[in-house]
Parts: structure tokens; sequence; C-alpha cells
């Protein structure tokens, strides 16, 4: 028999009418319903406004101290300096915050979590914030999490493929327009320059991207952090570490966006302690339980993100034993980036949360 929603914890969505604050408002209205009343909070200019969740019609409230009277869960999905000022304005009034913006992943003092992979690391909460990680590092971090546990994680090299949705509402919408522009085009992608040219003489420059992405890749994702480094690629590194609990794992990663909606995908060379077997790295695989394997490539069957988006699983194929590393796997990874990538895993985490406080 289900507990009454009058005895279940309050939730608050902060950030409720962004990109993926509507993918976690999808999530809330579809996976078991743990919450008792559930407020949808944004800024000041979305405040009134309707919207639903789990099939009912609910009134967008404006940021404020107040509105997180009576709370005990508040998810975040807010650029980091909004999450800096009101996650502890929250966590002082005793809400546990489940934050998915780059504002306390690196504290000592908030855990990182991957429900599949550390999920005790959410009870130790001492500011009382957990973070959630970024979407390219939790694109793989099941299945990694799956193999370092059997053969242990020792070194990393990643090349991302990230869709423009990564970028938010703005990198999805110049995507379109840029397809827009170029789209049936027969005279363009044929000389340098001439598709900047094109979305350029059409749309200006005023673009999320430091490049046409439209017909094209670009190989920097975030901003600037030195040395030649990006913060997407830092945060691989960083992010990988503190997860899996492995402060000194060698990492390098270059992170490329690609002209792909939504779904990151990852080309991984993972080198273990111990030799590795493919049949047993497999079988790992398939016994993870948010990874789907698909590989069998004489089939023409691998993971692609047009194959993956909207979906829940990490997809994994291409496994296979690197030909000159004897302790070392290749694999290729995808996953919805809104959705277990920001969405799914937030609300994974304050279900973890949620399930702690009414001792489920």
């Amino acid at each position: 028999m289900s507990t009454p929603r009058a005895q279940r914890p309050t939730l608050a969505l902060v950030g409720a009418t962004g990109a993926v604050g509507t993918v976690m408002r999808s999530i809330l209205s579809t996976r078991e319903d743990v919450w008792g009343e559930i407020r949808l909070v944004a800024s000041a200019r979305s405040a009134g406004k309707q919207l639903e969740v789990r099939g009912e019609q609910v009134t967008v409230l404006a940021l404020s101290e107040e509105v997180f009277d009576g709370v005990d869960v508040a998810m975040f999905d807010v650029p980091d300096e909004v999450s800096a000022q009101w996650a502890p304005v929250a966590a002082a009034k005793g809400v546990v915050v489940v934050d998915n913006s780059g504002a306390f992943r690196m504290d000592p003092d908030v855990p990182l979590v991957v429900p599949e992979v550390n999920p005790e690391a959410a009870r130790e909460r001492p500011r009382g914030i957990i973070a959630n990680p970024n979407c390219t590092t939790l694109t793989m971090m099941d299945a990694l999490g799956a193999l370092h546990r059997r053969w242990t994680l020792t070194e990393l090299v990643v090349a991302s493929y990230q869709a423009a949705s990564g970028a938010g509402q703005p990198g999805i919408d110049r995507l379109y327009d840029e397809l827009e522009v170029v789209g049936g085009r027969r005279d363009v992608g044929v000389q340098a320059g001439d598709v900047r040219a094109a979305i350029s003489d059409k749309l200006g420059d005023d673009s999320p991207f430091p490049a046409p992405l439209a017909l094209n890749v670009v190989p920097w994702a975030g901003s600037d952090k030195g040395d030649g480094w990006s913060s997407e690629e830092l945060k691989v590194r960083n992010e990988s570490r503190k997860i899996l609990g492995i402060p000194d794992l060698k990492v390098s990663a270059t992170c490329v966006r690609v002209p792909v909606v939504t779904t990151h995908s990852l080309a991984v060379h993972a080198t273990f302690a111990q030799d590795v077997d493919v049949a047993a790295a497999r079988q790992a695989l398939v016994e993870a339980p948010s990874v789907v394997v698909v590989d069998d490539p004489a089939a023409g069957e691998f993971p692609t993100p047009a194959d993956s988006v909207g979906a829940d699983p990490t997809f994994v194929g291409r496994l296979r034993q690197a030909l000159d590393f004897p302790r070392t796997l290749e694999l290729f990874v995808c996953g919805d980036n809104l959705r277990k990538g920001a969405a799914l895993n937030t609300a994974q985490v304050a279900e973890l949360v949620a399930r702690e406080l009414t001792g489920a």
C-alpha cells in the first residue's frame, strides 16, 4: 500500500522552465511517485505560469527564500552563479539540495553522486548539498563504474562528441537555424570557409559555438581554462576521479561539439590494473542495471545518438581489446545528456534522499 502524498517529502524543482527542467518535469511524471507536494520554481519572469507535472497544472513560483519553507528536497537546474547563491539558502532551511550546476562539484564537503556507482556518498553531505556530475562525465560513468569494480581502472583517455543541447536551448536553436541555412544546399562544404560565410550571412556570428556546427565538428566545448584545456575536458578528469574514488586516476580528454541535437557520445580508451577479458567485460556491462550493450558491428549494430536519444540507459558498443595495450579496453558510449546526463541522475539522487528521509 503506497504512502499518502501528505506523508511524503515535499520537493522543489528550481529551474522548472529550462531545457533540463522540462525533462525533469517529464521524469517526475513517469517514475515511481515518491513525492508529496511538488513546487515548481523559476525566475521572477516565469512566475505565475502554469506547467504540468504528474498530470496536474502547477503554478510556477518565483525563486525566493520563502519558497523553501516546508521543503524537504530541492532539485536545482540553474546557472552556476544562481546555484552558488541560492543552494546554501535552501540548505540553511534544512532542505537537501541536489544541484545540477557546476558550482559545488569539486567542493570537498559536497558529494558528487551517480546512484549506480557511489550511492553511499549521498548520505555524507556536510553542507546539505549533493552535486550532479557534468553530462559528459555522466555519459560514461555507469559503464566505467561496472568495469572498475571488477578490474580497477587506472588510466582513461576520452574523446567526446557532444550534442548542441549541452549548450542549452540556445545551442539547440542555433543548430536548427544553421541546418535551415545549409540544408539541401550542395554548393557549401566544398571550399574552406563557405559554410561559415553562408551561415554568417544569414544568421550573423552571435552563436554559443566558436565555429559553425552544421556540416562541421568543433574541437572545443566549454570555457578556456588555460594551457589549451577547456572546462569540459577538465571536468571529465576531475569528476571521474571524485566519483570513482580514484584521486590519482590518469585522465586525458578532448571534447568535441558535433551537429547532433541531443545525446552525447564518447570514445573511451580505459586501462585497468589487471588484464581484462573482453567477454567478461561484456558480461559485466550486460549485468549493469542502467547499461544496454549494442555490440555487433558486423551486423551494423552499435550505439548512435540518433538511436539513443530520449532513452534512460547508457548504450555501450564497439567493445574490443586494444591491440597494443594488453590491459586496455576500447568502447563507444552514448547517453542522452538531458536525461541520464542531467535530469534523470538528479531525480535518482533526490529519490535516494527521499528514501533516506522516509526510512524506506
